[in-house]
Parts: structure tokens; sequence; C-alpha cells
């Protein structure tokens, strides 16, 4: 983890790693937590794959990351053996609705986003869009510290299992 960060360009005292995980369903969450994290926001993951590469060769799983910006967009990026697989965008200005804002329902909207990058990666985890929204409060939730000499370590009593079939990283 520490090289993939180092080749990123990240360089100097490391951020800190927040880990969430839903047990009953096998994801982990893994976002950049603190001061040092990339101050770009959540945009900054889009460009650099190299950390998400790496876990999926690493944990020999699909590794899904995905950026959240309420205010403007969604997108989800799969990466498997160690390459992009693929992925999709959503920037809601640029959305088709059905009919205008004001006249659609609570229903008909969350039927829609249900469809839209962050619902779709939710229905794959066996969840609904709020509970991977909510990743970052999950019970299982810890913020570790990279530079720590035993990360490893806590990183593994975080983890539902010896291999982790699905991964995400967070760009929000």
């Amino acid at each position: 983890m520490r090289e993939a960060l180092a080749s990123e360009g990240l360089s100097g005292r490391l951020p800190g790693l927040h880990v969430s995980v839903i047990r009953r369903r096998k994801v982990v969450r893994l976002a950049f937590a603190g001061p040092q994290a990339p101050s770009a926001g959540a945009s900054w993951y889009v460009a650099h794959e190299v950390l998400p590469q790496r876990l999926s060769r690493a944990a020999n799983a699909t590794v899904h990351a995905y950026l959240y910006e309420p205010s403007s967009k969604e997108e989800v990026i799969a990466y498997g053996n160690g390459r992009r697989v693929g992925g999709d965008r959503v920037v809601y200005d640029e959305v088709d609705l059905p009919v205008p804002m004001e006249e659609m329902d609570d229903a008909a909207f969350a039927h829609m986003r249900s469809r839209w990058p962050l619902g779709h990666l939710a229905y794959v985890f066996g969840l609904k869009r709020e509970e991977l929204l909510g990743l970052p409060r999950a019970s299982a939730s810890a913020v570790l510290a990279l530079d720590a000499s035993d990360v490893e370590a806590q990183l593994e009593a975080l983890l539902p299992s010896p291999q982790v079939p699905v991964l995400t990283f967070d760009a929000a």
C-alpha cells in the first residue's frame, strides 16, 4: 500500500486509511483520512488508480472504486487483475428526467437513482444505496495510521475473512 501511494506522488507523512466493513456482505471500504489526505478532493481518486489496481491483483478480486460528489456526480470504476475492467458515471446536471423534477415523486426518484452507478453497485453487493453511502459510519470502522508498524495486523483484524472477495475504494 505504501508503494502504491508513493508511486501516486504522495510523499512525506502518509494519510490515515479509514477502513469500514460490512461483514455479512464481505464489503470493505477504504478511504484516505486526515490532513495528509489528497487535497484535490474526490476527483483525485479517479486519476490515481495504482492502489485499486494493486488491491485487485493482491486480493484476486474485483475492486470497485467509487466517487460520490452529492451535488454534482457519482462514478464507479471496476478493477480486476490489476487493470481497469469497467465502470459507469452519472453527472446529475446531464440526467434526462422522464418528467420535470418538481413533478417526480420520491418513489420514482429513488427508483431512478437505484439504476445509477452507486445504486447498481449497492445492488451488486446486496445492499441498499443508503447502506453503501453509509459505509463510513459502519460499526466495524477504524482509521489506521499507514506509517504504524502494525497497520497490516490492524487491517487484517477488521477484514471479514482471510481472503476478501469484494473491496471498495471510496473517493468521497
